[in-house]
Order: structure tokens, then sequence, then C-alpha cells
């Protein structure tokens, strides 16, 4: 698997989006170019294992992680940060 290489602030803010339930899977993917098994692969090397354990049973079955399941469409990608 080729090596993603993020500096500081953009781990920072993609653990953020992909801890956000209003930010989907593909909105982090036009943001960084990273699929969704690739946005899981890093938060489980970004976070600690029980961290990862608590987001991926928060995001599994979460309708609002996918564009496709939601009403709503997002227009950009503004968080706290």
């Amino acid at each position: 698997m080729k090596k993603i290489d993020l500096n500081i602030e953009d781990k920072n803010r993609l653990i953020q989006m992909a801890w956000q339930d209003r930010t989907t899977f593909e909105g982090i993917q036009k943001e960084f170019n990273l699929s969704e098994n690739q946005v899981k692969n890093l938060m489980r090397e970004l976070i600690s294992s029980q961290a990862y354990k608590r987001w991926r049973k928060r995001v599994q079955g979460r309708a609002t992680k996918h564009e496709k399941k939601v009403d709503f469409k997002p227009i950009r990608f503004k968080g706290p940060w």
C-alpha cells in the first residue's frame, strides 16, 4: 500500500473531520484524496486503539457519513477549527 504523507495540521484536520457526524467520507476524499478504507487505516495509526474502536462503533452504519444516504448535501468543509 502507498504511504500517505500528511503534515501534522492535515492529520489533525483529518481526525476532526472523521469524528464529525456531518462530514461524509466523500467530503474527506475531496479534501484529502483518500478513500474510506485509507481514512480507516490512517485513523487506526493516528489515534489510540480504544479511541479507534469507539470511532468505528460510532461511524459504522451511520447514514450521515455517506453522501448517498443523507437528505442534505454538504457544500463546504467548515468545522470548528
